[in-house]
């Protein structure tokens, strides 16, 4: 059995030594690279890969948006993330987008192999590590205003510019921020931002 792969990462490097890698497998063969997540669902098109491993951080798209994508035009094809960015946040919008896999990048490469035809075979393939901090921070709290609220805060936007930019009262955006605050356990809207983000729930 042969498993067809494509490859999405908007790395050169990264991209030519993943695919060096599982090419070394005798039943897996790349058989398409891109660089850009907008160019991925044409590529599944023409090539009718098995699986896709996606990187999260692309231009057009980014990872969990295509597996949204796929999962919805060319469910044929099983979509996977491998990524720098090992967040539970990311974890969670991963799966909730269809992914049938999430893998950080320094998997070793017979892992790799192993994690491929195992979602090839349907199986859900969650990096291990990963999966118990997920746990352990649970879900993401925040609502989708209180998230955009902190992503605003995140540039370094003040309360009016963000009021503004979301059209909403000033005293609205500063009740989102109290609240993303508390959910956060933090002290400030910057810090409540930070960990939002670091948790990947930005």
């Amino acid at each position: 059995m042969n498993i067809k792969v494509l490859l999405a990462d908007d790395q050169a490097l990264v991209l030519g030594a993943l695919a060096a890698l599982l090419e070394l497998e005798p039943d897996l063969s790349v058989v398409a690279k891109v660089t850009r997540g907008d160019h991925v669902l044409a590529a599944v098109r023409e090539h009718q890969p098995d699986v896709c491993l996606l990187d999260i951080e692309m231009p057009g798209l980014n990872g969990i948006e295509v597996a949204a994508l796929l999962a919805e035009q060319a469910p044929a094809t099983k979509a996977a993330i491998v990524t720098t960015f090992g967040r539970p946040g990311y974890l969670q919008r991963a799966m909730e987008s269809g992914a049938r896999g999430f893998l950080v990048k320094d998997t070793p490469a017979t892992e790799l192999a192993i994690a491929v035809r195992r979602i090839h075979e349907g199986q859900t393939v969650i990096d291990p590590t990963l999966a118990v901090e997920s746990v352990r921070l649970g879900s993401n709290p925040l609502s989708q205003r209180e998230t955009q609220v902190l992503k605003e805060s995140l540039r370094g936007e003040s309360i009016d510019v963000i009021a503004a930019t979301l059209h909403l009262s000033a005293g609205t955006v500063r009740n989102h921020i109290s609240s993303a605050i508390t959910k956060t356990g933090t002290n400030n809207r910057v810090e409540a931002a930070i960990i939002a983000n670091e948790a990947g729930w930005l």
